[in-house]
């Protein structure tokens, strides 16, 4: 375990963000790479739903991307959770980090051969999800074994920016480039890109789990159920995040909004790539600005006010795209504002949401517990993908994305009321 480093002194440390987890080399080396990964990874993930758009012109078959990615995401994440349990945690990190190559490479030939099967796509899709099921609990169970505990929030803020950084960058170059280049360089990219993260998990030392080591079978996939079963924190956090995402998650809508309501061509643009940028802009500026999560105490509360903003945001946001028969720009705006202060909230409630469930568990259970961790956080957005699109059909863009924002803040006020013991759950000071 590396030695903390000294805490920086003066008014900045309470405003920008802690840096202390980069004094582990393995986790500033994961981190490293994460700057290059994500980039290639967001143009996949912009590329995916506008290809599928570009195809059949329809919200309703970008959803489906959210069955097809439920599926692998919830099966394999539960037992991925449970392989992360029971081998070494870098080996685990080396297979599915080549899987995840793989799958890249394949979008890559379909749209390098002109194939336009919609169905191909959803397949590599699923296959590709799960990989990420089992590489994304993997990688976050080690983190305890990277840095120190008093540091966990620190250091999920900073991977969280990262990320952030990426998926502000990648729909930006993504949309601006599929139309000149097509989708076969961005998917190329992605499965470049990749290979820093691999060379990052290669130089990791051997990561045996602590503890009583079992099968990775149904058995030890019902035993971290049953362990989960007897924390209401973790649970309400679980269900926080469900809430946040299912009904607030309008991504699958952003592709029928650029072109519908602010007038962008189908085949994405500026302002596809403009919408998709925007919450992730906001989690960028949340982490840089967020020296303040690691002094925070009461966590419970921190999340419920974290996602109710969340909530609000997406309220507003589908008013915005209500309004924009009346001023475009104006319209586009509000949207884009709004955006930024949901990616800004979401960033703080995922930084605490995390933070809680690692150091509440033990090494033992850490895979398992992540698995369902990546099932609820990989998986809300996907039924959302799924309500969104369907319900978007029916009603339009701007009422689905603002009830489900309203939808989420309800939610998080009956939490509150309801389960005083995770609005009041917090950690001891350090």
């Amino acid at each position: 375990m590396p030695e903390p480093e000294p805490r920086p002194v003066g008014r900045l440390r309470g405003v920008f963000a802690d840096t202390r987890p980069l004094a582990s080399a393995d986790f500033r080396r994961l981190w490293t790479a994460n700057i290059v990964t994500v980039i290639g990874a967001q143009l996949t993930v912009v590329a995916v739903p506008a290809q599928i758009y570009a195809i059949t012109g329809s919200s309703g078959m970008v959803g489906l991307t959210g069955i097809f990615g439920l599926v692998p995401l919830v099966v394999m994440g539960l037992w991925g959770g449970a392989l992360a349990d029971a081998m070494d945690r870098r080996r685990l990190l080396e297979v599915t980090t080549f899987g995840l190559i793989a799958t890249s490479a394949m979008f890559w030939v379909q749209a390098a051969l002109g194939l336009g099967n919609v169905w191909l796509l959803l397949g590599i899709f699923a296959l590709q999800q799960a990989f990420f099921a089992v590489n994304q609990p993997t990688r976050t169970a080690i983190l305890p074994k990277l840095v120190p505990a008093a540091q966990l929030p620190a250091a999920n803020a900073l991977n969280m920016t990262v990320t952030s950084v990426g998926a502000i960058a990648g729909p930006l170059v993504g949309g601006a480039l599929i139309p000149v280049l097509g989708y076969s360089w961005l998917y190329l990219i992605d499965t470049i890109t990749l290979l820093a993260t691999l060379y990052a998990v290669w130089r990791l030392k051997p990561m045996p789990v602590d503890g009583v080591v079992g099968a990775p079978g149904l058995r030890s996939v019902i035993d971290g159920l049953i362990y989960l079963s007897g924390h209401k924190v973790l649970l309400v956090s679980f269900a926080v995040d469900l809430i946040a995402m299912i009904f607030g998650m309008p991504r699958a809508l952003f592709p029928e909004i650029a072109h519908v309501s602010f007038g962008g061509p189908v085949t994405g643009g500026l302002e596809f790539a403009l919408l998709y940028a925007a919450m992730p802009a906001g989690a960028v500026l949340g982490g840089i600005f967020g020296g303040w999560v690691s002094r925070v105490h009461k966590q419970g509360a921190a999340v419920l006010w974290a996602v109710a903003a969340w909530g609000g945001s997406m309220a507003l946001m589908g008013l915005a795209v209500g309004l924009a028969g009346w001023s475009m720009n104006v319209a586009l705006g509000i949207a884009l504002g709004m955006l930024v202060v949901g990616g800004a909230s979401d960033m703080v409630s995922a930084a605490f949401r995390q933070s809680i469930l690692l150091s509440a568990t033990d090494d033992a259970v850490r895979g398992r517990m992540q698995g369902v961790f990546i099932v609820v956080v990989a998986g809300g957005p996907r039924l959302a993908d799924v309500l969104h699109g369907a319900a978007s059909d029916v009603v339009g863009p701007a009422w689905t994305t603002g009830g489900g924002g309203l939808l989420v803040v309800v939610g998080m006020i009956l939490i509150a009321l309801l389960v005083p013991a995770f609005r009041n759950y917090s950690i001891p000071k350090s």
